[in-house]
């Protein structure tokens, strides 16, 4: 009974996506007022649902964001975010991508190519990348948990080419830069001749768990060009970001 009353709350603040007030919540379940409050308690400690501000109102909280989006699987994620991906990749007339950090990684697990066949285009692939050195890795870096920077500056800063930073001083300024300006680059840092930019995509109020990018050959993606995208790339995962926090498991 306790569970199924907590439950039913939850299900009040979600639906209502605004602050909502413990009257409020009260008057919509027909709870018991000292029932309420008691369970509102027990959410809070838990961090199931926030106090946004001094409002007396509530929230969803990190934790339940949190726990909820680690139930997304990656065919989740990609369905939501596929035609925003695809759409953009059209427009941009450049390979798209879309990468997740999860338990200390960072994976590409979706690419977008550009559907004019007369461009050339580079194709990423999927999987882990190096956490110091591509665009996709340090956008999330930029704006997730000290503790997972870091973890990126004490470990292996392997040198891929003449051009990856492989001191703690250039990614700590590179850190500070991505934070001003809301996206990363990479230039020539993992391949020679291969350029991307990503911004990140954040859920809800617990940070950057995602990242958009563009990636193509540095003879267009030059500093200007790079600085463009990245403005477009701004725009793109706070669409993304609705998207999958709206993703709902597809039918079986």
């Amino acid at each position: 009974m306790h569970l199924d009353r907590l439950i039913q709350l939850l299900e009040v603040i979600a639906v209502a996506g605004r602050p909502v007030s413990v009257a409020e919540v009260q008057r919509a379940t027909g709870l018991p007022k000292p029932t309420c409050y008691r369970l509102f308690q027990s959410l809070v400690e838990q961090k199931l649902i926030d106090e946004p501000s001094a409002g007396g109102k509530y929230v969803i909280g990190e934790r339940l964001i949190r726990i909820a989006l680690l139930g997304k699987s990656d065919v989740d994620v990609r369905r939501c975010a596929a035609p925003l991906l695809s759409a953009a990749a059209t427009s941009f007339n450049e390979t798209v991508f879309l990468a997740r950090f999860r338990e200390k990684k960072v994976e590409l697990i979706h690419v977008e190519t550009p559907g004019d066949p007369a461009r050339a285009y580079v194709h990423p692939g999927l999987g882990v990348r190096p956490l110091h050195a591509c665009s996709c890795s340090k956008a999330i870096a930029a704006f997730a948990e000290p503790e997972f920077r870091e973890s990126i500056l004490s470990g292996s800063l392997k040198e891929y080419t003449e051009h990856t930073k492989t001191t703690v001083a250039e990614l700590r300024r590179e850190f500070e830069t991505i934070a001003e300006q809301g996206f990363a680059d990479c230039d020539q840092e993992i391949d020679i001749g291969i350029a991307s930019v990503a911004a990140p995509v954040s859920i809800g109020n617990i940070g950057a768990t995602f990242s958009v990018g563009a990636v193509g050959p540095v003879r267009r993606f030059g500093t200007e060009y790079r600085l463009e995208i990245g403005r477009k790339l701004i725009d793109l995962s706070a669409k993304v970001s609705g998207a999958i926090q709206l993703c709902n498991v597809p039918e079986v």
